[in-house]
């Protein structure tokens, strides 16, 4: 699987990774309840098919993803990389609401560090990322925390999430920034005007997140499949997938239906496929819940639109 380096870090990553949101299972931004035995197996299959990294938070499933992704590593010998995010945290003793709040305190970035390394079962976490830019007068604070973590090599390298140029430029005077994570699909391009731009002239990594809308752009959606989804799944009550406009991208999903079948590859290959065409994009995170949707996604890391391809994707 082709490989590209991260930012200023030393790593080589796959071009796509596995996106470990979904596998957390049910809390207030879950995807609803889900089998930990599948999510194991989708880690090992994505491994076997040369993906060598692992995109989780703290938050996810409050914890949960961290500990299934411990389970996988502990059954592994090829270990992939691990990279997690810290600042959304909830109350240890009272789970039911499933909710998270939002906090960059320093004391509050180790404490998520330590517990992630806990969860996660290993000595080191090679990249670590704030989530969100919130509270966004703490985020100096949480970066600079960040890097004394990275100085006594509790992480490898530090990077964030979700962050505009703005809030990039206060954070490389204080250390490096080796990557962004952004949302960025054919549906959700907003990263293009400036984010991308920025990165590509730093040398900042990017991993984009969501290039198939959250399973929108995979071909399987339709109307009737939404309305089934469980009601602890965030994906109902979003802009993307309720009218008007979710006719409007399933008439782009036609499309990409089309291109995929002349190429003789799935759906979700053509649109992961697409965000990795932009010079700034070093990788993209790719949810993966089974083995089949391993090996649905993972080939997008070889695939090579044509300039005609995007630009009749672009079109629509």
């Amino acid at each position: 699987m082709e490989t590209r380096r991260l930012g200023n870090s030393d790593m080589n990553i796959s071009r796509v990774g596995l996106g470990a949101w979904a596998i957390g299972g049910s809390w207030r931004w879950g995807w609803g309840e889900q089998d930990d035995k599948e999510s194991i197996a989708a880690i090992k299959r994505a491994v076997e098919l040369g993906v060598n990294w692992i995109d989780t938070a703290a938050v996810y499933g409050l914890g949960h993803s961290e500990t299934v992704i411990g389970a996988a590593l502990k059954e592994m010998q090829n270990k992939p990389y691990i990279f997690t995010k810290c600042g959304l945290r909830w109350k240890e003793t009272d789970n039911s609401a499933r909710e998270a709040y939002s906090i960059l305190k320093a004391k509050s970035v180790r404490e998520e560090a330590e517990n992630s390394l806990k969860r996660l079962g290993v000595d080191c976490i090679d990249l670590y990322q704030i989530h969100w830019p919130n509270p966004k007068a703490e985020i100096e604070e949480a970066w600079t925390e960040m890097a004394k973590l990275k100085e006594e090599g509790k992480v490898r390298f530090i990077g964030v999430s979700n962050h505009t140029a703005a809030q990039m430029e206060r954070l490389k005077a204080i250390a490096p920034i080796t990557s962004l994570q952004p949302p960025y699909n054919l549906i959700n391009r907003s990263a293009e005007s400036a984010l991308l731009p920025f990165c590509k002239e730093h040398n900042i990594g990017v991993i984009v997140y969501s290039p198939m809308s959250s399973g929108l752009l995979t071909g399987k959606m339709t109307p009737e499949r939404i309305k089934s989804l469980p009601d602890d799944d965030w994906r109902k009550q979003d802009f993307n997938y309720t009218e008007p406009q979710l006719s409007r991208n399933l008439k782009l999903v036609e499309t990409i239906k089309t291109i995929a079948a002349k190429k003789g590859v799935p759906p979700a290959q053509i649109a992961i496929a697409w965000t990795l065409k932009h010079p700034a994009v070093t990788a993209a995170i790719v949810g993966m819940r089974n083995s089949v949707q391993a090996d649905e996604t993972a080939g997008a890391a070889n695939l090579v639109l044509s300039d005609d391809e995007a630009t009749q994707l672009e079109s629509v």
